[in-house]
């Protein structure tokens, strides 16, 4: 057995060279799932009391929940067919993701302006006002992966030839880009079903 050979095998898992990228979205994806567990035993422990004026969600948040889905699925399409090289369905999936993941954006902001004009926030307490932090911190992930969909799809509809295509498509960065991606996109979906369930649950 060579040397090198035994080195591989003996390779400690610990120690070995990770993708920077990878890690720091790992480091991104624990630390907001730490802030949004803290807001929630905090509002358990400080808010609780209040709870007795129950909130009445608008449906415009229950229809975003579906959106958000749908988009989770349109983008596990988009990564399949990008990988297969099937770049038009790439191009149309990714397409679909973002058009989904603006009509959520729109149905946040449309249920928070049907809450205001209800006169659910005229008087606002704790228990209100969580509902603003977790909604509103919860947007703000999504601004920002809307914002990178954007720039991914523009480089898709840019190499829309095949070749071009093909080029970008096996250029190791672009993949871990959109597989990356991926991941965030469906932690913001899931980090919102637990904040939609939170708020079903209490409210």
């Amino acid at each position: 057995m060579s040397p090198k050979h035994t080195t591989r095998q003996t390779e400690n898992p610990f120690t070995k060279r990770r993708e920077p990228l990878g890690f720091m979205l790992w480091l991104g994806v624990a630390g907001s799932s730490l802030l949004f567990t803290s807001i929630f035993i905090t509002f358990l422990l400080r808010a609780h009391h209040e709870t007795s004026h129950l909130v009445a969600l608008p449906d415009m948040f229950w229809l975003s929940t579906l959106v958000i889905l749908f988009s989770s699925i349109t983008l596990h399409e988009a990564n399949l067919a990008f990988t297969n090289e099937r770049f038009l369905h790439y191009r149309v999936f990714l397409g679909a993701t973002l058009l989904l993941g603006t009509i959520f954006m729109m149905l946040q902001a449309g249920g928070w302006m049907e809450m205001v004009n209800s006169g659910v926030f005229s008087g606002i307490n704790t228990s209100e006002g969580f509902i603003y932090l977790l909604t509103g911190l919860h947007l703000l992930h999504m601004i920002g992966g809307v914002l990178y969909l954007g720039f991914l799809f523009r480089k898709a509809v840019r190499n829309r030839s095949y070749v071009d295509s093909f080029v970008y498509s096996v250029n190791p960065p672009n993949r871990l880009r959109i597989r990356l991606f991926t991941r965030y996109w469906h932690f913001t979906g899931a980090l919102w079903l637990v904040v939609f369930i939170f708020l079903i649950v209490l409210y």
